[in-house]
């Protein structure tokens, strides 16, 4: 109730001072115009046209991809049909995609609506992968076992919490076992409007597990990648609209101390980490306006950051892909395997190359 009612009285501010909308275009880089960064050979991927919001490469190379996000605000050129999840053999030399076929008894396929993913591997060497999934708008998060063999995905459990109510990404440290970002701290799409206007930063993460969930870390203006390092030390979060990376210690009882924050001049997506190096591949926004505000003649661009040694004094970014839309629109996430990039989309098509 105090948090509704600040958020009137802000909204009375925020109608009685003008200066605000400067403070808005600032978050949103509306004026940032990118400079093209090429790679030599790169692809689009052949059967994805409708969007690649997250993926996750495992250590075999084989991929998962989200497709076919529906989000509040942002442009979907397939509204009425489910989202899926592909799959994709980064060890083949032309690789193209597959869906995942979806089993289970429980689940609704006909409001499956997926964002952001993560897989865990048990001892036994069985994958399972945890899956956003935004049914009818509302927040769920899906367990599925992967079935190699058959190429499917046998769906396990359906996670439900109030903690849970916006949730962008997920980092799985274990099964049923996670730590999540939660974009909005609102449920309402007009409460959501005006905190997402006034940057009240209320989002926050949340660890969960079946016994348990609780706030881990808050205060973000629209928390959205989360990804944890190879030697499970340390959490990465994105914050979208501060343009910023923050590195979070963990600890074993699962709480996160901030440790550093990294500035970046885009709008940081979802955050992929290098097995081998520990590196960060970070998909981003360099103008949030378009991505936000689409419009088909002056579309969003793409941007793909790697960044190095973050826990030193003096990270190490490179801007390794940017395009002004010509190929790619709206990027969300970068990934590699073996010298492979693997670069996906909210709602366009998603691009492979050889570094």
């Amino acid at each position: 109730m105090a948090k509704l009612l600040v958020l009137t009285v802000l909204g009375i501010g925020a109608a009685l001072f003008r200066d605000h909308r400067s403070s808005y275009q600032t978050r949103f880089n509306a004026f940032r115009e990118v400079k093209p960064v090429e790679l030599p050979n790169c692809n689009l991927v052949k059967g994805i046209e409708h969007g690649s919001e997250d993926l996750e490469i495992l250590t075999n190379g084989l991929a998962f991809i989200s497709s076919g996000l529906k989000y509040p605000g942002i442009k979907s050129f397939e509204p009425d049909k489910p989202g899926k999840i592909l799959l994709m053999d980064l060890n083949e030399k032309h690789p193209t995609v597959l869906e995942l076929e979806i089993t289970g008894s429980n689940f609704d396929l006909s409001s499956f609506n997926p964002h952001g993913i993560s897989t865990f591997t048990d001892e036994d060497n069985a994958v399972y992968l945890l899956v956003v999934n935004h049914p009818n708008f509302k927040t769920t998060v899906e367990l599925f076992k992967f079935q190699e063999e058959e190429k499917s995905l046998l769906h396990l459990k359906t996670i439900r919490h109030k903690l849970l109510p916006n949730v962008n990404d997920i980092v799985a440290v274990g099964p049923e076992h996670f730590y999540a970002t939660n974009d909005h701290y609102f449920v309402d799409p007009y409460l959501r409007s005006w905190e997402l206007y006034l940057g009240l930063s209320w989002s926050y993460v949340v660890y969960y597990t079946p016994d348990e969930a609780r706030v881990v870390a808050e205060g973000f203006d629209f928390a959205n990648g989360i990804n944890i390092s190879p030697d499970g030390k340390y959490v990465y979060i994105a914050e979208l609209l501060s343009h910023k990376i923050h590195v979070y210690e963990k600890h074993a009882n699962w709480t996160l101390t901030p440790l550093k924050s990294l500035d970046f001049d885009t709008l940081v997506d979802n955050i992929s980490v290098d097995p081998v190096t520990g590196d960060l591949w970070v998909g981003c926004h360099p103008n949030g306006m378009r991505i936000f505000y689409y419009d088909s003649e002056n579309p969003p661009g793409s941007e793909v950051l790697r960044v190095q040694n973050i826990l030193t004094e003096e990270p190490k970014v490179t801007v390794v892909y940017a395009d002004n839309s010509t190929v790619l629109q709206g990027s969300t996430v970068a990934s590699v395997y073996k010298g492979k990039l693997l670069v996906g989309t909210v709602f366009h098509k998603a691009l492979y190359c050889e570094l």
